[in-house]
């Protein structure tokens, strides 16, 4: 096996955290892409995945190129009963599905529409009245998850799951960019509680242990 990614990356991040929790991450060959030096655009690279992406993973001839796909051939064909992510009972099963497919939401929300725009607009160039709607709705958005998880510990079943591996890497990047999550105690306990996990910890971003983020995303109160 071999897998290209980048730190920080929420889709990078997903699959890292299912090869941790097989205990496979230390044995897998990989390599660390630098996005700002465009290195997912590389001849390696795109020979292997034509749209230059990363998460690019390679199981000997077998090239799977997308997160989610990635995540889900991981564990139909490298987990046992004891760590499963993707439950065999088809009722808890279209549970997690729906919490994994539902996170797409969370970049809609607030990557996509609110942190590229403050990321890519001079703040002398940013629409007041823009941003009032986006945060608002952003934090419409995160408070969701927190009713979710509303006297449970996993946002799907009683164990860890591929929804919180969907999940997670989302919360943990809001953080990171300094959303609030103090009317949200649910969530708070969520992601303390997450972020010790053996194969969170195994995969956190390098970079991220250098220093606190850029707080963008800091007027955001969950």
């Amino acid at each position: 096996m071999f897998l290209y990614w980048g730190s920080g990356s929420v889709p990078c991040w997903k699959p890292m955290i299912v090869l941790a929790e097989q205990g496979l991450w230390q044995d897998v060959p990989n390599k660390l892409l630098s996005f700002s030096n465009k290195e997912h655009k590389s001849e390696e690279v795109m020979k292997l995945n034509p749209r230059g992406q990363a998460p690019t993973f390679r199981d000997g001839d077998l090239v799977v190129c997308e997160s989610g796909a990635i995540c889900q051939y991981l564990d139909d064909k490298y987990s046992n009963d004891d760590n499963r992510l993707i439950p065999t009972d088809a009722a808890q099963r279209s549970q997690v599905y729906q919490r994994m497919y539902e996170s797409l939401n969370l970049h809609a929300f607030v990557i996509q529409t609110l942190y590229y725009y403050k990321r890519t607009t001079k703040k002398e160039d940013q629409d007041a009245n823009y941003l009032k709607e986006k945060i608002e709705a952003a934090e419409v958005e995160i408070s969701r998850w927190n009713v979710y998880l509303e006297g449970k510990e996993y946002l799907a079943c009683d164990k860890f799951t591929m929804a919180d591996v969907f999940f997670y890497p989302f919360l943990a990047i809001f953080v990171r960019l300094g959303v609030k999550l103090e009317k949200n105690t649910n969530l708070q306990k969520y992601y303390d509680r997450i972020t010790q996990r053996a194969s969170v910890q195994a995969t956190w971003p390098p970079h991220w242990k250098e220093g606190p983020g850029p707080a963008i995303l800091d007027d955001v109160k969950a």
